[in-house]
């Protein structure tokens, strides 16, 4: 994800020794480099107990993520403006109210807007392409049919449009209806996301066509941006007008692989080889990410390795978010590939990213850090809030609650500073930045730009979903819409596992576009 501004990361291979919760009441030892980690453990061998049926009482319920996406985050997102003309080629940008931009009268928010996210003369592919996995999720969450026709019709529309079938993949962007820019200028992270939508209609379909266009994209990605002498997928091969690079070594050319596509869409793979091939390319990117990318100096990810001055703080892609959303994609593919190596890696650097960034006097994050001075060497956490970091850190400790329940006690706070501040309650839709001083937000950024779109803030409903139901002992039920009988094993709950308790056809579809589907309901037990 892009971020407007400044922020943190380090080099290493071991670690600091044990990572206690300050916040909640586990002591911190001294950080000793030369010693490994065992999971967290306080060496007096005291602990304050946690009670946790109260913590869980505190918790909201499930069913408060389902009210969320539909009061919240939809209104936005189901105006007539957001579906685009026709319906599925889904505009780029949108004034905060939700209207179209007006070239002679452009609303504040996009005429005063970072260039780096807003450029009104491209329509960007991976925004329609995130649209299309936002309404997935709406109908995996609700079941609701209009949501699956709004993410077919516009998966069908970047199939027509957005394909380049002379030079190879996906274009980046249109402008003046031309497909741009040259194949061997477009980045790595912009091609995951014109999977994205696609992947995630296979998840809930396992309908070929969709699986035949991630597999084409995957490998048009794999062997034009694959280098083998770095062992990381490159992000150009062409410098081009933006100033991208071939030199560039990025984190998010490898991360957003996993994390646009690869990894939820792997677990429903039904062909064993296909998937067993998948799961070594994404054993192969964590691993890549942890030995060339990770510093234990800060316990975060460098943003980019492309020389030795892009490893340091306030560069990039160097902070709270990019590090976690890393561990935790880390953390889930060691699980799925039975990598402990990975799992070990990740899990006790989560816990020390959360203890950093968890702010109990707001009950919110901090997304990295910043100087305490212009031009000083002392730097200090960077409270103001952006809406994916404060995603990706709910996320990732609701992960680890499954396992920890201590992270219940976090959870309850951040849940209602983003349902409180991070909610547009007059037009819906999440803010870009919210200020930290005071907790309003940040009006001279669009809600929806080339780097913003509906994609973090519902993969967020679906995962608070998910997590909660689980943590209060409840059924999980998502709606699926198959166009066969899936093979055993090959349907999950996105990126997690769990028991399929129950697979239940519900009443068909009135939609001609959605006629070979079986809408589907599947209820699961023991998230994990």
């Amino acid at each position: 994800m892009k971020t407007i501004s400044r922020i943190p990361c380090l080099l290493g291979r071991r670690i600091p020794r044990i990572l206690g919760f300050i916040s909640l009441g586990i002591t911190l030892p001294a950080l000793a480099a030369d010693t490994e980690f065992t999971i967290p453990v306080n060496p007096s061998n005291t602990f304050a107990k946690i009670d946790i049926e109260e913590a869980l009482a505190e918790l909201p319920p499930g069913e408060r993520w389902i009210e969320h996406l539909n009061e919240d985050l939809l209104p936005f997102w189901t105006l007539r403006t957001a579906l685009g003309q026709p319906v599925g080629n889904f505009p780029t940008y949108r004034c905060n109210d939700g209207s179209l931009p007006d070239s002679h009268h452009l609303c504040p928010e996009l005429a005063h807007a970072d260039p780096s996210i807003v450029k009104l003369d491209r329509d960007y592919i991976r925004a329609k392409s995130r649209q299309v996995f936002a309404y997935g999720i709406a109908y995996h969450l609700t079941g609701e049919e209009r949501y699956l026709t709004y993410a077919t019709a516009g998966a069908d529309w970047l199939l027509e449009h957005a394909i380049d079938t002379v030079g190879g993949g996906a274009f980046s962007w249109f402008r003046n209806g031309q497909g741009e820019p040259a194949v061997l200028q477009r980045t790595s992270q912009d091609l995951a996301y014109a999977v994205s939508g696609f992947g995630f209609l296979y998840y809930l379909t396992h309908d070929q066509k969709y699986l035949d266009i991630v597999v084409y994209l995957k490998e048009h990605i794999f062997g034009t941006y694959y280098d083998k002498a770095w062992d990381l997928l490159r992000w150009v091969r062409e410098t081009n007008a933006d100033g991208d690079d071939p030199g560039q070594k990025e984190l998010v050319s490898q991360l957003d692989q996993i994390y646009g596509y690869l990894l939820w869409t792997t677990t429903a793979v039904e062909d064993a080889q296909l998937r067993a091939d998948w799961e070594a390319d994404l054993r192969q990117l964590a691993v890549a990410m942890r030995e060339q990318f990770f510093a234990d100096s800060y316990g975060l990810y460098w943003g980019a390795i492309t020389d030795t001055t892009a490893m340091d703080l306030g560069k990039p892609h160097t902070d709270f978010g990019h590090s976690i959303k890393t561990l935790w994609l880390t953390y889930r593919v060691g699980l799925l590939t039975g990598d402990q190596g990975l799992v070990n890696f990740a899990k006790p650097r989560m816990y020390r990213i959360i203890e950093r960034a968890y702010l109990p006097s707001t009950g919110s994050w901090a997304r990295g850090f910043k100087p305490k001075a212009n031009g000083g060497d002392e730097w200090v956490l960077d409270h103001e809030k952006e809406w994916w970091s404060l995603a990706e850190l709910d996320q990732t400790t609701a992960t680890l609650a499954l396992v920890d329940p201590v992270f219940v006690r976090i959870l309850p706070q951040t849940y209602d500073y983003w349902f409180k501040h991070m909610v547009d309650h007059e037009h819906g839709g999440i803010w870009h930045m919210v200020f930290a001083q005071d907790n309003q937000p940040d009006l001279s950024i669009p809600k929806q730009h080339s780097w913003k779109n509906a994609f973090h803030s519902f993969e967020h409903a679906l995962i608070g979903y998910l997590t909660t139901r689980q943590l209060h002992g409840e059924p999980i039920e998502l709606y699926y819409a198959f166009s066969h009988r899936p093979a055993e094993g090959s349907v999950h709950p996105y990126l997690y596992f769990g028991d399929v308790e129950s697979m239940a056809a519900q009443p068909g579809f009135k939609s001609d576009r959605l006629a070979r589907y079986t809408p589907t309901k599947v209820t699961f037990t023991s998230l994990r």
